[in-house]
């Protein structure tokens, strides 16, 4: 059961602040204190003031290659060797070791930890292995991590677990709140919902390799958020899952994610203060993930030349970012989702990428077969606010000009309507290759697939006419995922959503990309 609250005057996600139209989440969210079952429930709420300050649960992230896997740890204290005991029998581990440095003490309550990479090798397909860290001097309990095939490989995507975004929406007689700690119960909230999407989502389908996350995978926007995390990687199946994961907006602008994930090939292109662009090779797939909260699309390019390079003989290219330049939702897809298509959507096309993976939208949508017109467009960016704390999301800026255009335009505002409208015209640079169908045999174009939310900790509006270049869409206010089958010659994606029960239903038909020959 999902509860649906009327605030003030949020209608239908539109909220008026004076004259200015801002628009906003709806009201729909998951309380998981009425789903997912009153037991497993009470016993998280007992369970999370030791979880939510417990900032040192460990992160699994795909290595350069599926031959490796990278991990991520805090440790209490200062820096040393971090130490990972890993191999086939789990009586006789093999160390492998990396390294550490300091956490910044104003992100963890004035504690002081460091952050710890390492990386192993040599592994195998369908192969059992086990593991243990040295977590501040001692030596966690041994887990299972089960290699996959390198062949036939089996993809989990999800779009923004968002762990805190439930703020303010009612839960029992009070309100979810985003205080900082164990008092964070929107946090509490997302993470019982978010735990239960993976149980679920890994129980119908065993045979995952890795998952994709489409980012934003906390809230706080430039705050310390470390229950956040906590709440995040605490989901019991990460103890296995590796989790390639894409800096959103909410995980921008502090360095807190760079110390929670060991990503592979990192870059020195499209950074924040959370890191930049990285890339990997799985099995037949090249997987380049941008940062595209940086506007600076020839340092985007860069890396997807580097990674082209690096790989050039894989079947399929596949990019991930967090913005959804083609997506379907009432909040970004006409407005700062547009931001980055006029420069992003050439580039795709000079580097022949497949299929690229977005969030932020809150909604599902698989697109048509796309590809560029071939014109010159100009080239947008988003501009922090004043203090510096989060974008400033009301306003696109001409990155040539400088022009600032208005998202929303008030009332009256004949000038700022006009601009928009010079925004909107300017970001029509799209051709769509093929308009239905599901399945397409070597297309020209790039498949843009939107996922929405894996918790459920809040959902937008699909925006009221279905775009042209659209093929399918879904908002029914559940917590989805998508199961992506990759092999040499066909890439197919599933979308599924959890019902209040635990159910799992398909809300898209597979959808194949079938190509009858590699790349010369």
């Amino acid at each position: 059961m999902r509860k649906k609250q009327v605030v003030s005057c949020l209608m239908a996600g539109a909220l008026l602040f004076g004259t200015q139209q801002v628009w906003a989440a709806t009201a729909n969210y998951n309380d998981s204190s009425l789903t997912g079952g009153a037991e497993a429930w009470n016993s998280y709420v007992q369970g999370w003031n030791g979880l939510a300050n417990d900032f040192t649960y460990v992160s699994l992230t795909p290595g350069a290659a599926a031959t490796e896997l990278n991990f991520a740890w805090y440790n209490e204290g200062t820096t040393g060797t971090p130490t990972v005991y890993f191999g086939t029998d789990s009586q006789n581990l093999t160390e492998y070791t990396g390294t550490s440095n300091t956490v910044e003490a104003s992100l963890t309550q004035g504690r002081q930890f460091c952050y710890n990479y390492v990386t192993v090798t040599g592994l195998q397909p369908n192969t059992t292995y086990y593991y243990s860290v040295n977590k501040s001097g001692v030596i966690t309990p041994v887990e299972t991590y089960r290699t996959g095939s390198f062949d036939n490989v089996n993809i989990l995507y999800f779009g923004d677990p968002q762990i805190g975004a439930s703020k303010g929406q009612p839960q029992g007689e009070g309100m979810l709140s985003e205080d900082a700690g164990a008092a964070n119960t929107a946090a509490r909230n997302d993470g019982f919902a978010w735990d239960r999407t993976l149980d679920i989502a890994l129980a119908q389908n065993p045979n995952i390799n890795f998952a994709i996350s489409a980012g934003d995978q906390v809230n706080n926007t430039g705050k310390a958020k470390e229950e956040e995390y906590a709440a995040y990687l605490s989901a019991s199946a990460l103890k296995s899952l590796p989790v390639a994961t894409t800096i959103g907006n909410h995980d921008s602008l502090n360095p807190d994610y760079s110390y929670h994930f060991n990503n592979p090939n990192p870059t020195q292109m499209g950074k924040t203060q959370a890191g930049g662009d990285y890339y990997y090779n799985y099995g037949p797939g090249l997987f380049i993930v941008l940062n595209t909260n940086n506007y600076n699309v020839a340092e985007h390019e860069e890396t997807i030349k580097q990674a082209v390079n690096a790989y050039p003989n894989v079947t399929w290219r596949v990019v991930t970012i967090h913005q959804d330049i083609y997506g379907s939702g009432l909040d970004h897809s006409d407005t700062d989702g547009m931001i980055l298509r006029t420069q992003l959507t050439p580039v795709f096309d000079r580097y022949d990428i497949d299929v690229v993976l977005q969030g932020h939208d809150h909604t599902y949508s698989r697109s048509k077969i796309l590809y560029g017109d071939g014109q010159t467009h100009n080239n947008y960016e988003f501009r922090l606010n004043e203090a510096g704390d989060d974008y400033d999301w009301d306003n696109a800026y001409n990155a040539q000009t400088g022009e600032k255009i208005p998202l929303y335009p008030a009332e009256g505002d004949a000038a700022g309507a006009e601009a928009l409208g010079r925004f909107t015209q300017d970001n029509h640079c799209y051709t769509i290759e093929s308009a239905g169908g599901t399945t397409v045999t070597d297309p020209q174009g790039t498949l843009y697939m939107t996922a929405n939310s894996a918790s459920g900790s809040k959902y937008y509006e699909l925006i009221n006419t279905q775009q042209d270049y659209i093929a399918n869409r879904s908002q029914n206010w559940l917590p989805s995922y998508s199961v992506i089958n990759m092999t040499s010659r066909d890439f197919s994606i599933t979308t599924y959503q959890i019902t209040d029960s635990g159910s799992v239903e398909t809300i898209d038909n597979t959808f194949t990309i079938h190509k009858t020959a590699g790349r010369a």
